[in-house]
């Protein structure tokens, strides 16, 4: 029997996954989770063969969920469940360990097909992530995703001029911002970077390779 742990915060689409999985005769669903924190928890207690990730939750992303989970035990397959079919989220996915991607709007039948293939050690996607997985790789893997997809465009383009050593102030000159605005684009980072303080999101993105300064770790320029 093949052991499944589903991991979504929203309620009504988590019971009807919940139900298709169930219905199967060959999946048993040892337990559900509706955040990252939770599901890495639970995984590592319930110990299921695939876990079926969200991506976008409250506390913990998807994406690290998923990267803490398969440090913790490689022999658990990751299949991702999401809205996201931008290539950031699937490249971020991928390197953190996932083995499987979909959009939600797959059928409730084609979810648990790629549940027991992702169980067998198959790689699966949704097909229009396919397809742009092979141009990836046909051109020789020189378009390089974006870093931090959980972010939004504009939230980058902050970390970015972080990393480059700029205060808030120079930030909202630059981007043509209010100081409060930037100050919520600092703040949003921190939550979703899942880090104490400016100085560890700088390091982060350093490690990422923005900023122009990689010498200047959370240092201020006007």
């Amino acid at each position: 029997m093949l052991r499944a742990l589903l991991v979504d915060d929203h309620p009504l689409f988590r019971y009807g996954l919940a139900a298709a999985l169930t219905a199967a005769s060959d999946v048993e669903l040892v337990g559900e989770a509706s955040g990252g924190e939770m599901a890495v928890e639970l995984a590592g207690t319930l110990k299921p063969d695939v876990v079926v990730m969200d991506l976008n939750m409250p506390d913990l992303g998807g994406v690290e969920a998923t990267r803490r989970i398969v440090a913790r035990d490689p022999s658990v397959r990751v299949l991702v469940l999401t809205m996201f079919d931008d290539d950031e989220s699937v490249f971020a996915a991928m390197r953190a360990g996932a083995l499987g991607y979909l959009l939600k709007a797959a059928k409730p039948q084609q979810i648990v097909r790629a549940v027991r293939a992702v169980a067998e050690g198959e790689a699966i996607f949704s097909p229009g992530i396919a397809v742009r997985l092979l141009a990836y790789f046909g051109t020789g893997g020189r378009a390089k995703p974006e870093a931090f997809p959980e972010l939004t465009t504009r939230e980058r383009e902050v970390l970015r001029l972080m990393a480059d050593g700029r205060g808030n102030a120079a930030i909202a000159r630059v981007l043509v911002l209010s100081p409060k605005t930037v100050r919520n684009h600092v703040s949003n980072i921190l939550r979703k970077l899942h880090v104490a303080d400016r100085a560890q999101a700088v390091s982060r993105a350093k490690e990422a390779g923005l900023g122009d300064d990689p010498g200047q770790v959370g240092t201020t320029r006007p």
